[in-house]
């Protein structure tokens, strides 16, 4: 649920006191935000498809082990999952973080989504349009 507006500045604010007493602290607590999180969690998945890979290729070299192949092949499917929807989710450098402006990036989502179905609505009434004609 996004904040209202007055939430927003009131968040705004404290932020901007905590910068004022302690930039040290503050700039420590930036770091830790989404972008780590999400690097950790892809790193943590490349090292499991990396383990995937392993299991495959045991229960390809030993004989009568097929379920550790099979195994192996899931744990790489889903660690490849995390990391695709893990790389999507991180934010770019320089981007600013999902901490104060969550409620501005759905609302610009949402109107991307009313100008993508207006858009479909527009080809639907285009197609029969030219049908009926």
């Amino acid at each position: 649920m996004p904040l209202s507006e007055h939430e927003q500045r009131m968040l705004e604010q404290m932020e901007r006191a905590l910068y004022a007493e302690d930039p040290k602290f503050a700039t420590a607590l930036e770091g830790s935000g989404l972008r780590t999180y999400t690097r950790r969690r892809v790193y943590q998945a490349v090292a499991g498809i990396v383990v995937g890979i392993a299991l495959l290729m045991t229960g390809v070299i030993i004989p009568n082990v097929l379920w550790v192949s099979v195994v192996g092949f899931l744990v790489m499917l889903g660690c490849t999952v995390l990391v695709v929807t893990g790389w999507r989710k991180a934010p770019k450098p320089g981007e600013q973080p999902v901490s104060g402006s969550a409620g501005g990036s759905a609302h610009g989502r949402g109107r991307q989504r009313r100008s993508m179905m207006t858009r479909i609505e527009e080809r639907w009434q285009r197609r029969r349009d030219e049908q009926g004609q």
